[in-house]
């Protein structure tokens, strides 16, 4: 999809969600024909011409000067992340699909995850590649060790795999917000051929996934709480920080931390105790 129409979509998926009065704007006495803001408002928010900026949603929008972006973010209310995608899109070269270098995570890296051992933590990379992983993530989540490695992904594990929707209470919550980190990561890297099939393979095998898409929601994960079911300790509570690579701006470090005295806290302990004992039996065994 070429850069003017990805662009033009998200303009106006983000026009149909504001109303008047979210942007500050008085009735004006006509019927409203179209969900939303009409382009003629955004424009007048935005302090471009109404012509200019139906071109920007018909695709026909050429260079775009810093000056309009800040309007048309302000015009429509967009976060911080909101904004960084409507840079990535308005800036993106012209189509051309390539395949992206594998991705290599170094030795330091995986000793650092070996000393994370009271706590899951993982590392992934572009399109949420799984690149790495320790024992207790691999406990809590799922065993990505055991996956081929071309399949070894967050975002094909919770959309696809029957286990995602036994781990998270609320499935659709973490479906949506999956959804909405593989659009961010479509604004940044728009050449992505493995992206590309990543998509097509869930738009055909993930019911609901095309309408996710198509809401043009986009997230980046930074800190947050985390949610999961376990079969043996029931509900665990992690609070997750993503920390980016020294180095690898592709590459970022996840790490679910508990509470101290939870019963989180209490069931991880448990947990990395069987998995230990699981490894040092499988040492022995060799």
């Amino acid at each position: 999809m070429s850069q003017g129409t990805e662009l033009g979509d998200f303009l106006r998926s983000r026009r149909s969600r504001l109303q008047p009065a979210d942007a500050g704007l008085a009735p004006d006495g006509r019927r409203r024909r179209v969900q939303g803001l009409r382009r003629d408002e955004v424009a007048r928010l935005a302090g471009v011409s109404t012509e200019y900026y139906t071109r920007l949603e018909q695709g026909k929008s050429g260079n775009i000067s810093a000056e309009v972006l800040a309007g048309l973010a302000g015009a429509l209310r967009l976060d911080d992340t909101e904004r960084e995608h409507l840079t990535d899109l308005s800036s993106r070269p012209p189509a051309r699909h390539a395949s992206s270098p594998p991705q290599r995570v170094r030795p330091g890296l995986y000793r650092l995850l070996e000393t994370l051992d009271h706590v899951p933590a993982f590392i992934f990379g572009r399109r949420t590649d799984v690149l790495a992983s320790n024992r207790l993530a691999r406990a809590v989540i799922t065993d990505f060790d055991a996956m081929p490695a071309t399949r070894r992904n967050f975002a094909r594990f919770v959309l696809l795999d029957p286990a995602a929707r036994d781990l998270y209470p609320d499935w659709e919550v973490a479906a949506t917000e999956i959804t909405a980190v593989l659009r961010m990561e479509a604004g940044q890297r728009p050449n992505d051929r493995q992206l590309g099939d990543l998509v097509g393979e869930l738009t055909l095998r993930c019911p609901g996934f095309s309408d996710r898409w198509n809401d043009h929601r986009v997230l980046r994960h930074h800190h947050g709480i985390k949610r999961h079911h376990h079969p043996e300790f029931g509900e665990l509570v992690f609070a997750y920080e993503v920390l980016q690579i020294p180095g690898d701006p592709d590459q970022k470090l996840c790490v679910y931390n508990v509470e101290a005295g939870s019963r989180t806290e209490e069931a991880i302990r448990l947990l990395g105790s069987w998995t230990a004992s699981d490894s040092d039996s499988a040492d022995s065994a060799v």
